[in-house]
C-alpha cells in the first residue's frame, strides 16, 4: 500500500481495536452470532496486520511472509464466511435475506483481502516494492476496485447512518413503555446492537481506506 507510516499506524489501530471487541463479543455471544463475532475478530487483526506492515520499511516485512501468513487468515474467514451464508440460506423458516448479508459482505471483504495478501510474492519476484504488492491485483482490474471502493463506501455510509439517534422530542401515548418513564428503543443507550454495528462501520472504513491507498 502507498500510505504513509502514520496513516498505516492508526489504520492498524483501529482495526485491532476493533478486532478485539468483536473477540469480547463472541466470549458473550452464542450459536450464529458467536461465529461471526470471531469472522469478524480475524479479519479485523489481519487487517491490522496488514496495515502494520505497510507502515514499516520495506525491508522490514519481506512480501512472501506476509503473503504466507496473512493468505491462509483471509483464506480461512472467507471459507468461513461462505458455510456461514450457505447455513442461513438453507435455514428453514427464515428469509434467505435475512442475516445472509453480513456474511456475504464479509465473505466479500475477506476475497478482497486475499488477492491484496497473495499479490506480495509476485511483486516482489518482479522487482516491484514490497508495499506496492499487495494492490497489485486489484490495480490490474479498474473495475474489480472501482465496484469494491463503491460498494464499501455505500455500506459504510449505510451502516453509520444506523447509528444516529431519532429524532428528539417525539411525542407518545400515555401507557407506552417512555409514558411510564422507560426509554424508547430508538433512544436507549448504547447496546451490543450498536456496538455490532461500529464495529461493521470501522472494519469497512478500514477497508476502504486500504482500498484508497493501493
Amino acid at each position: 500500500m502507498h500510505s504513509s507510516a502514520a496513516v498505516g499506524l492508526l489504520l492498524a489501530a483501529l482495526c485491532a481495536v476493533t478486532g478485539g471487541a468483536c473477540l469480547l463479543r463472541a466470549r458473550r455471544a452464542g450459536g450464529m452470532q458467536r461465529s461471526t463475532a470471531w469472522s469478524e475478530a480475524l479479519m479485523g487483526w489481519g487487517m491490522a496486520v496488514m496495515a502494520l506492515a505497510g507502515s514499516l520499511p520495506a525491508a522490514a516485512v519481506p512480501p512472501f511472509v506476509l503473503a504466507a501468513f496473512l493468505g491462509p487468515l483471509f483464506g480461512a474467514v472467507a471459507v468461513w464466511e461462505l458455510r456461514l451464508l450457505l447455513t442461513r440460506l438453507r435455514e428453514r423458516g427464515e428469509r434467505p435475506a435475512h442475516g445472509s448479508a453480513h456474511h456475504l459482505h464479509h465473505l466479500l471483504g475477506a476475497l478482497a483481502m486475499l488477492s491484496m495478501a497473495l499479490a506480495a510474492p509476485g511483486a516482489q519476484a518482479g522487482g516491484g516494492h514490497a508495499h506496492a504488492a499487495p494492490g497489485a491485483s486489484l490495480a490490474a482490474t479498474p473495475l474489480l476496485s472501482g465496484m469494491l471502493l463503491a460498494y464499501f463506501a455505500a455500506y459504510v455510509l449505510r451502516t453509520g447512518l444506523g447509528l444516529l439517534p431519532g429524532p428528539p422530542g417525539l411525542a407518545l401515548p400515555a401507557g407506552t413503555a417512555a409514558g411510564r418513564g422507560q426509554q424508547p428503543p430508538s433512544c436507549a443507550a448504547h447496546g451490543p446492537g450498536e456496538l455490532v454495528s461500529a464495529c461493521r462501520v470501522a472494519m469497512g472504513t478500514g477497508m476502504l481506506a486500504m482500498l484508497l491507498l493501493m
